[in-house]
């Protein structure tokens, strides 16, 4: 069997607040994100299919990530949903995008959030790899599925 990593990236803008956090980042504040998507399957091996020779096409792929991660968070405003509630009001009043999360919107929760997002809706021989998600030009977080089994 010869399996294939294919890795695609992506950009949005967020912003976000750390809720109780000690330092600058409690205050809202936006990036620049980077995220690349790695999956891994079996190049398909069927002549006359389309997209014979193919683990996924990667136009496949980015119209996965684009519905079901980078439409709800690009260029939204992820707040934890126990945010101060007057905050919350004037935002949601003035009609900006939010995005309330259970959990704290740090760059490692923001890729499980990813993770969830992603994996139900990729096709059934694909499976995801790794993601890897640069809120910095300098600092990253990554998720690998090899080490979480």
């Amino acid at each position: 069997m010869n399996r294939i990593r294919l890795t695609r990236r992506f950009t949005f803008e967020a912003a976000h607040a750390l809720t109780h956090y000690d330092g600058a980042c409690r205050h809202i504040h936006g990036h620049s994100y980077k995220l690349e998507v790695t999956i891994i399957g079996t190049p398909l091996n069927e002549e006359q299919h389309p997209k014979d020779g193919m683990v996924l096409d990667f136009g496949d792929l980015k119209t996965t990530v684009n519905a079901h991660v980078l439409q709800p968070l690009d260029h939204a405003l992820v707040l934890r949903e126990n945010s101060s509630p007057a905050l919350l009001n004037v935002l949601q009043e003035e009609g900006h995008k939010l995005l309330l999360t259970a959990f704290q919107p740090t760059c490692e929760n923001l890729l499980l959030y990813i993770k969830d997002q992603l994996q139900p809706h990729l096709p059934a021989h694909v499976q995801l790899h790794s993601l890897k998600l640069w809120e910095t030009e300098n600092a990253f977080g990554e998720w690998y599925v090899s080490d979480n089994e």
